[in-house]
């Protein structure tokens, strides 16, 4: 088993309210969550209207095969429009010999 968790720091900047900021986020969580079939959930920044974080967990049955979906879901996350990716940080879960 290969696991990691996906953290994107995200810059709303035509955001001037918290409903324009879950406009712009939202559809990146649902289309994350039902198109790749990933757990994912807004962690920070919840009430500031222009930043927000999301983390993604992935679990596969083989290094290459996750690395592939992390780097799918990351050139997904930066090509979505209206919001620009500040930074992105990976954890990985080692799996025991």
């Amino acid at each position: 088993m290969h696991a990691a968790a996906l953290r994107f720091d995200l810059h709303v900047p035509a955001s001037r309210s918290l409903k324009a900021k879950r406009a712009a986020v939202r559809p990146i969580v649902d289309t994350l969550r039902h198109r790749y079939h990933v757990s994912v959930a807004e962690i920070d920044h919840q009430d500031l209207w222009q930043r927000a974080a999301i983390a993604v967990a992935v679990v596969a049955e083989s290094k290459h095969h996750l690395t592939e979906v992390l780097d799918t879901l990351e050139r997904f996350v930066r090509s979505a429009p209206d919001v620009e990716v500040i930074d992105t940080t990976a954890a990985y879960l080692e799996p025991e010999e």
